[in-house]
């Protein structure tokens, strides 16, 4: 199906989705952008092939008289109740999709011949109701406040620097990226370009980025690796889903970054609580919970604490 009979068809869809009353057939050709300048004969075979694919799209189409008094004036409406969807539970991949659509759709409005349709809708005094869009708009949440300035930048293909707050880290780090695009990965949002401190391809997880995201240089700037796949990319920096639980004992007040990961606290004696820390790579959690010196004990399991004390043993020298 071509870009412009997408349009129209969607045009149609909106034009008689936001009507509150019946819309006759010469209004829509005046409304709907690819009707108007068509003959009769060729209006009229287009006309009903798009309400024919729609139908067969499974959006219902009715059709009623626009006055009760004169039943030979038909017009044509999409009632709301019958053509919005029950809730959609999607997969990752395809929530990405649509909430970059959303965030899209939430900034660009309607197209300008959407916006057409529905402004001469009005001034042909037709009741509209706009609010009906929200039956064909994509909602998909992304609450980030760094997600509308890093999707502008990678329309703009400009590079942007912010704060970011790693895992495990007390401060966060500037960081300067060249934004090739934003991904939905189980549930969380991520930006995914080229890290120009690390030189290196990276990914930061919005909800990590903290303060303003400022723009860097001049728009077009920089272009997305030809055949970059994102979905990809993500797959292979997106660190792994925990699958082990640890045990560490931690000081009252102290182990932060432990305690807001942790599956359970629990108290343990005066002055310590126990933490049941979900983690991946024992490694990884070893090397924190050392940082933290004595304010962190590790009850379990074997790997984490023989990570644990030769770290601490590699830094006594012993």
């Amino acid at each position: 199906m071509s870009a412009r009979k997408s349009e129209r068809l969607l045009n149609v869809v909106i034009c008689l989705l936001v009507a509150r009353t019946y819309v006759t057939k010469e209004r829509i050709r005046e409304v709907v952008e690819g009707y108007a300048g068509q003959t009769d004969d060729a209006f009229e075979k287009m006309f009903e092939r798009d309400k024919d694919e729609l139908r067969d799209l499974g959006i219902p189409i009715e059709m009623g008289t626009i006055d009760k008094f004169f039943s030979d004036e038909v017009g044509y409406r999409i009632r709301r109740d019958v053509f919005e969807l029950p809730e959609v539970h999607l997969e990752p991949d395809e929530a990405a999709v649509l909430g970059v659509a959303a965030r899209v759709w939430q900034h660009a409005g309607l197209s300008e011949a959407t916006t057409s349709a529905v402004l001469k809708l009005k001034a042909a005094g037709i009741q509209t109701d706009q609010s009906a869009l929200s039956a064909i708009e994509p909602h998909v949440g992304a609450s980030e406040p760094a997600f509308d300035p890093l999707w502008a930048a990678v329309v703009a293909r400009q590079a942007v620097r912010f704060q970011h707050l790693r895992s495990g880290a007390s401060e966060p780090t500037t960081r300067t990226l060249e934004p090739w695009g934003i991904v939905s990965w189980h549930g969380r949002w991520y930006v995914v370009g080229r890290d120009r401190d690390r030189q290196a391809t990276r990914m930061f997880r919005l909800s990590r980025i903290g303060g303003d995201v400022k723009t860097v240089g001049e728009p077009g700037a920089f272009t997305v690796p030809e055949g970059t796949d994102l979905r990809s990319l993500v797959t292979e920096l997106a660190p792994p889903r925990p699958t082990s639980e640890a045990k560490v004992r931690a000081r009252t007040g102290s182990c932060v970054s432990l305690r807001r990961r942790a599956n359970a606290i629990e108290p343990y004696e005066d002055g310590w609580d126990l933490l049941h820390v979900p983690y991946a790579d024992s490694s990884v959690l070893a090397e924190e919970i050392a940082s933290y010196g004595t304010d962190a004990v590790v009850e379990g399991p074997g790997d984490v604490l023989d990570g644990v004390l030769w770290r601490l043993r590699t830094v006594a020298g012993v």
